[in-house]
């Protein structure tokens, strides 16, 4: 471990804000983070920055979670059990999967961040979240420096949601999350349209799990922009669920408003679409800007400062509030 002095986080995070760490070290193993947590208790932990706004410069000790690793902790004719460290990238870590034929994340390829944090909001995409998958999580208790096992039915997962992020936010450090994949047999989830129309542009009947992969990448690369182009944290709004009545009366006024049953009272409305329906989709305030293909992400086209994307944000959640009566809930954790 390496304690370093006025870092800046500029490359530690998605959306490309600069600020500075007053102190910020890395750890590679779970023991160095044992030994850490003897003397300092008080961190700001940083992952692969993929679902954060920073508004201003971190005074806690910065504590970069660079733990890798993929194992295989049993196999058989149909399943296969990996437990995969914190470190290891998402997206990286899908393409071992599909490469060694285990299915069952194929469709939350392209997802920036680290494996660490899928379990914390619970990521999803394409008619697939990660819980689907997750079988435990182990983490690091703060308090004590010891090791805990959460098994998949006590982690409280949810719509971008999880014991992580309520009961248990700020108590543990996630160190490793083991999953249960397909080996053959493999239940392909194609029934999201969108995946449906680019295996049918491309001829392909029987896809594969490279197929379906491949299919999601294109998907997402022709809407969301790539962070290492251009600063961003991906979607930055939840999509909001409101009572079917009230969706019923928004209907008179917008018929074409785009809808998802969640439950028979409950419909789950698209943020982008509010947005871009209250103007702002394309739309730039200096270096601060929503992307012009995808209204739902938030972008840093140089500059910005982390102060001015969240003040974007909260003149979006007021427009789309007066427009709609729609509350937008940020999916971002602004720091």
């Amino acid at each position: 471990m390496n304690l370093q002095q006025n870092i800046s986080l500029k490359n530690y995070n998605t959306f490309g804000i600069s600020v500075n760490a007053k102190r910020f070290i890395s750890v590679t193993s779970v023991y160095e983070l044992q030994q850490l947590l003897k003397t300092e208790k008080d961190l700001f932990l940083l992952s692969g920055g993929s679902n954060m706004l920073l508004t201003k410069d971190i005074k806690k000790l910065v504590v970069h979670i660079d733990i890798k690793g993929i194992s295989i902790d049993r196999e058989d004719n149909n399943d296969v059990y990996l437990t995969v460290n914190a470190g290891e990238n998402w997206h990286e870590f899908v393409l071992w999967c599909i490469s060694n034929n285990y299915g069952g994340i194929e469709n939350l390829s392209l997802i920036p961040g680290n494996v660490g944090t899928c379990p914390i909001q619970n990521i999803g995409a394409y008619g697939v979240e990660v819980k689907d998958t997750i079988t435990k999580v182990e983490a690091l208790e703060i308090k004590t420096g010891k090791l805990h096992l959460f098994p998949n039915e006590v982690c409280e997962f949810g719509y971008r949601n999880s014991i992580f992020k309520n009961a248990e936010k700020g108590k543990y450090i996630i160190t490793s999350v083991s999953f249960l994949l397909t080996r053959k047999n493999h239940q392909l989830n194609t029934s999201y349209g969108a995946i449906e129309t680019e295996l049918t542009s491309k001829n392909i009947t029987k896809p594969s799990l490279k197929d379906v992969s491949d299919a999601v990448i294109a998907i997402r690369k022709s809407k969301l922009p790539d962070p290492k182009e251009i600063g961003n944290s991906g979607s930055f709004f939840k999509n909001p669920v409101i009572s079917k009545n009230q969706f019923l009366e928004l209907q008179k006024e917008n018929p074409n408003m785009p809808n998802y049953p969640v439950s028979e009272t409950e419909v789950k409305v698209p943020a982008g679409w509010l947005v871009e329906q209250s103007g702002f989709k394309g739309k730039r305030f200096g270096d601060a800007g929503i992307h012009e293909k995808q209204a739902l992400v938030l972008v840093n086209y140089g500059n910005a400062s982390g102060l001015e994307i969240h003040q974007l944000a909260q003149k979006i959640q007021e427009t789309v509030s007066k427009n709609f009566g729609i509350s937008l809930e940020i999916e971002v954790n602004v720091i």
